[in-house]
């Protein structure tokens, strides 16, 4: 896969919008196609259906399977951002884990 579209979820967005900035920049420094969007938990089912990917903020892991339920209906995969990828603004990790999710969900049959 070389396109992504990636959702952040995130609470004020400040550290998910800049994780999601330099996400970015390390996809095309890359040259990976990447829609990379950070939102807020109010605004995610609005964008259910022009994702690859829904990825949490560390701080929303008892909601993950509220998530889940909310994005199954579009075959999207949740997952919660490791805290050591989210906390270094890891973009490379952050890349990786995503591709990472869909691959696992696609073997999954999801």
């Amino acid at each position: 896969m070389d396109s992504v579209r990636i959702l952040l979820c995130c609470g004020g967005g400040f550290s998910s919008g800049m994780l999601a900035q330099k996400t970015r920049k390390e996809a095309i420094k890359k040259g990976i196609n990447a829609v990379v969007d950070a939102r807020s938990e109010s605004l995610v089912s609005e964008y259910l259906d022009a994702i690859d990917v829904l990825l949490l903020g560390p701080h929303y892991t008892q909601q993950l399977d509220h998530f889940t339920n909310l994005a199954s209906n579009y075959n999207v995969p949740v997952a919660v951002i490791p805290n050591d990828i989210y906390g270094m603004m890891d973009a490379e990790r952050l890349l990786q884990f995503a591709f990472q999710t869909i691959e696992i969900s696609k073997e999954k049959g999801e």
